[in-house]
């Protein structure tokens, strides 16, 4: 999971969507390469620090298999910031229509695995590198975790370096609240069910 350090600037206009069918994978796989992100932990590098493209069948199996999808979308660079000569009509248009998956281009995606009762996993949070530091990456994280915790599933996990380990457990932190607390296992960062008291005794967690 790849999330960078707080936000320095604050997003521009986007439209988040849990719709699995928002997913172009052509447009996924095309994220992944401008991001040179890779889904495999160990992933081949060639000589000009480039990992190897996803391999598409995987990757569509790999959605297919999902519980949660998260995808963010942004309106190419304003027409206003073009050349005033080259601005149309349609591009005035587009200014003042909201985001849609439609109109917007992918700039981030998350997902998350689960067994749909007990437990789930964070995978593959990716964001455009000329967005990245802008928050997006908290919005995926976020908004995966409270759908998780929408259905009951409250053990989530997220594998993370040691550099993102503490923006990544914010952000559990700031979804879990009252419904959990994070505690750390080596590399991966979880989010547990709040403790079950029972009067009398002392608080303990439900494993």
């Amino acid at each position: 999971m790849a999330i960078g350090r707080p936000s320095t600037h604050p997003p521009p206009p986007l439209f988040t969507s849990t719709n699995p069918s928002h997913v172009n994978l052509l447009h996924l796989a095309h994220l992944f390469r401008s991001a040179n992100f890779s889904c495999h932990r160990f992933p081949n590098i060639n000589p000009h620090g480039h990992v190897a493209p996803v391999d598409p069948h995987k990757l569509r199996v790999a959605l297919a298999h999902s519980s949660v999808l998260v995808s963010v979308f942004c309106k190419s660079p304003k027409s206003s910031e073009r050349n005033s000569s080259l601005r149309t009509l349609g591009d005035l248009v587009q200014e003042v229509l909201p985001v849609t998956q439609s109109n917007g281009r992918l700039v981030g995606f998350g997902r998350a695995v689960s067994d749909n009762a007990l437990t789930a996993s964070i995978h593959d949070v990716v964001v455009l590198p000329t967005l990245q530091r802008r928050g997006i990456g908290s919005i995926i994280v976020r908004r995966i975790i409270r759908m998780l915790i929408s259905r009951g599933i409250y053990d989530v996990s997220a594998l993370c370096s040691n550099e993102e380990r503490g923006h990544s457990e914010s952000n559990l932190s700031d979804q879990g609240n009252q419904n959990g607390v994070v505690k750390s296992a080596g590399r991966m960062l979880l989010l547990v069910p709040p403790p079950l008291v029972v009067e009398g005794e002392k608080p303990r967690y439900v494993d």
